[in-house]
């Protein structure tokens, strides 16, 4: 089938599926039609020896045939809609389609951390209430799949299993087969998705499909992505700050996503070369080394991203040209604050009542005690509770648990309340 017919069959499927469901599946779809040629997903780094397979890279409309094929698959489970479906996976190509499978299925995706044990593991399965779970056969030393099955004798609810890749064991589904079935559907509506806040397998969080396109439209309110861009990120899609600063970001403006896993060295160079206009997306832990690394003149755009608690020093000014800076601030799973630059996002957390915010998406507050709060449908999400889907309150101020560091009219840092 071409790429042509592929878009064509996604107009017939969902021809206004972004405006239609919000969710990530939809706006896929979406680019499908409307740039069927461009890279969506990419992979770096030495995949053969971290998952014996060779890196991915799939076109926009390519990556939207495997999804309505896994998302076919997935329907033939025969699962009440809406299930709970766990994503375990390390990050990169596979993992992004299998959320959009997951999603487009009509399933709720719940991403969990790849750097889970056994215990967490299951700890993670029992407090989602998972039905279901997606990962990986090979993982670098780790064999996820293996371990899932062993897992999954704990949880008499857990009724499929299945995975990616090599090594896959008997009674694991293999999603490589799934993928190569006939056969698309259209992408149902979303319904959100479930991260789980500071990696706490005992505390899933919720968010709509809504709520998740607010906190990447208020990302993207510092510096859009042009649709000619790749991100280029370090972070892997299991929480808040992957998706809305990777996938999120990259779907929403029709670009692409390539993801360096595992890091090294020689990988993540090779990736910096590749002759494409990139934004890179950096944990703020690494920024040190990376300032000891010359950035090409493609890196139009250096986004660190920081975690709270932690401190927000400026680097003094180099005097020397290099890429626009973004950075933006991560408070759990609640938030994404991004500014352009540090100095702004410090002076954002100072006095954010003069900050130039997204307000209608993400309002920013700072009380009488210094604390931060926060309100808007960028942060809107409620713990998961077992049973139904909660509602959640986009207009209601909620306590960040932070305050910033002040000195001199600017924050020096941001510390537990």
């Amino acid at each position: 089938m071409s790429a042509f017919a592929v878009a064509e069959r996604a107009a017939d499927a969902a021809p206004d599926a972004s405006a239609r469901s919000g969710g990530l599946s939809g706006c896929l779809f979406a680019g499908a039609l409307a740039g069927p040629q461009r890279t969506v997903l990419r992979d770096s780094g030495d995949r053969v020896a971290w998952c014996a397979r060779p890196a991915i890279t799939w076109t926009y409309a390519a990556a939207a045939e495997i999804v309505g094929r896994l998302a076919r698959g997935i329907g033939a489970w025969r699962l009440p809609a809406g299930s709970r479906i766990g994503l375990w996976f390390s990050g990169g190509a596979e993992s992004a389609l299998a959320h959009l499978a997951v999603e487009a299925s009509g399933h709720l995706p719940c991403a969990m951390p790849a750097v889970w044990d056994a215990e967490q593991l299951s700890g993670g399965i029992e407090a989602a209430g998972l039905v279901a779970v997606l990962t990986e056969g090979r993982r670098g030393e780790r064999r996820p799949a293996e371990d899932l099955a062993k897992a999954a004798m704990r949880h008499f609810g857990l009724r499929y299993l299945a995975a990616f890749g090599p090594g896959v064991p008997d009674g694991v589904i293999s999603l490589d087969a799934m993928a190569l079935e006939r056969g698309i559907i259209e992408p149902a509506a979303s319904l959100g998705l479930v991260t789980f806040a500071d990696g706490d397998p005992t505390r899933p969080v919720y968010r709509t499909a809504a709520a998740l396109a607010a906190a990447v439209e208020a990302h993207l309110d510092a510096l859009p992505v042009g649709a000619d861009e790749r991100i280029l990120t370090l972070l892997p899609a299991h929480d808040l700050r992957g998706l809305v600063t990777g996938l999120g970001a990259a779907l929403a403006a029709g670009a692409g996503l390539e993801t360096v896993l595992p890091f090294g060295e020689t990988g993540f160079r090779s990736a910096l070369l590749r002759p494409v206009p990139t934004r890179l997306v950096v944990p703020a832990l690494i920024e040190p080394a990376l300032a000891a690394l010359p950035l090409p003149w493609t890196v139009r755009a250096l986004h660190v991203v920081h975690r709270a608690p932690t401190p927000l020093t400026p680097r003094p000014a180099s005097g020397t040209t290099g890429p626009q800076r973004l950075d933006s601030l991560v408070f759990g799973e609640d938030a994404v604050l991004t500014r352009p630059g540090l100095r702004d996002l410090a002076a954002t957390l100072a006095y954010p009542e003069r900050a130039p915010l997204p307000r209608t998406l993400l309002d920013l507050a700072r009380g009488a005690d210094g604390s931060l709060s926060y309100r808007g449908p960028a942060c809107a999400v409620a713990p998961l509770p077992r049973g139904e889907i909660p509602d959640t309150d986009t207009q209601a101020w909620h306590g960040a648990g932070y305050r910033p560091v002040l000195s001199g009219g600017t924050a020096l840092g941001v510390e537990r309340a």
